[in-house]
């Protein structure tokens, strides 16, 4: 087989792909978004707009769950025309995982609220630092590590965690998973723990649900120190539910003292993304009212 053949047969399927994309950019351009009035919606004309008007919000989930978590602060915020995004978390290590959420940050365009649940408060952390897109943090029921600090020191800060004991096998089932160092594995919450500790103020449909659901994460990200904080030039919010039994609120409450982040507390669970979706989106639109503010104020990069 020549060289010229070979390129026409690798370059066929990219042909094929591009004309598709342009097909279903006509298509979509023709048929257009619009609400029941026939004007464009808000969460419509904020994709159109690209981030002239609003931030970005990108939301991070955290361990034991994935992008489908925030879908009650999605369908808000994009009710009151922000544009949204959920990236999966690999919920690997602080360090990969934040190399990958900061390498998804830079395909975005303008300025981002960037939003951590859990675990993802440490990714958010990591990944934020250097970046002059990322115009606020916002916690939810998350880690707010300082430099060097890892997700199990500060849930063992305080007492109340109910993940943090002696024997791990009593609140997580341990799974194997290629390519794991010596002694790693993913862990996964035994359903008792679900229902008593992670997600105690939710229903029992929504409980076995998660159950079935979970995202495991590694054990060894559990002790993976933190790097830099991007929260020492990025301002900060955090949401702590004071009925939270994986990071107790103290806990969240002291991280947050030492990062100067502003801080509303609600009676919830770990899980306030879920139960208690319109105090997050209210906390959400605060920071990203606030950020856009400041972006503007200061004359730095808006759009």
């Amino acid at each position: 087989m020549n060289h010229r053949s070979l390129y026409r047969r690798t370059r066929t399927p990219f042909t094929l792909l591009a004309t598709v994309s342009v097909g279903v950019a006509l298509l979509f351009t023709s048929i257009g978004p619009a609400s029941a009035s026939g004007s464009p919606s808000p969460a419509a004309s904020a994709d159109r707009s690209g981030t002239a008007s609003k931030p970005t919000v990108v939301l991070v989930h955290g361990a034991w769950a994935d992008g489908s978590s925030w879908n009650g602060v999605i369908t808000r915020l994009r009710s009151e025309g922000y544009r949204v995004v959920a990236p999966p978390n690999p919920l690997r290590g602080v360090r990969s995982d934040a190399a990958y959420l900061a390498d998804y940050l830079k395909t975005l365009k303008g300025p981002i609220v960037l939003v951590g649940h859990s675990y993802g408060g440490m990714v958010i952390t990591n990944a934020a630092l250097g970046s002059t897109d990322v115009k606020a943090l916002v916690y939810i029921d998350a880690f707010i590590p300082a430099k060097g600090q890892s997700a199990g020191e500060i849930a063992a800060s305080e007492p109340g965690s109910g993940v943090i004991v002696q024997d791990p096998t009593t609140v997580f089932n341990l799974v194997p998973f290629p390519g794991a160092p010596d002694g790693d594995a993913d862990l996964y919450l035994k359903p008792q723990v679900v229902r008593s500790s992670f997600a105690q103020d939710l229903s029992a449909v929504q409980q076995n649900r998660i159950v079935a659901t979970q995202r495991p994460l590694a054990a060894s990200a559990v002790t993976e120190p933190s790097g830099e904080p991007a929260w020492k030039t990025i301002p900060s919010w955090a949401l702590i539910g004071r009925q939270d039994r994986i990071i107790p609120a103290a806990a969240q409450e002291a991280a947050a003292k030492a990062a100067h982040t502003k801080v509303q507390e609600i009676d919830s669970s770990h899980l306030s993304l879920v139960s208690h979706p319109d105090a997050v989106v209210r906390l959400i639109t605060t920071a990203a009212r606030t950020s856009w503010l400041y972006c503007l104020a200061a004359s730095t990069r808006c759009e």
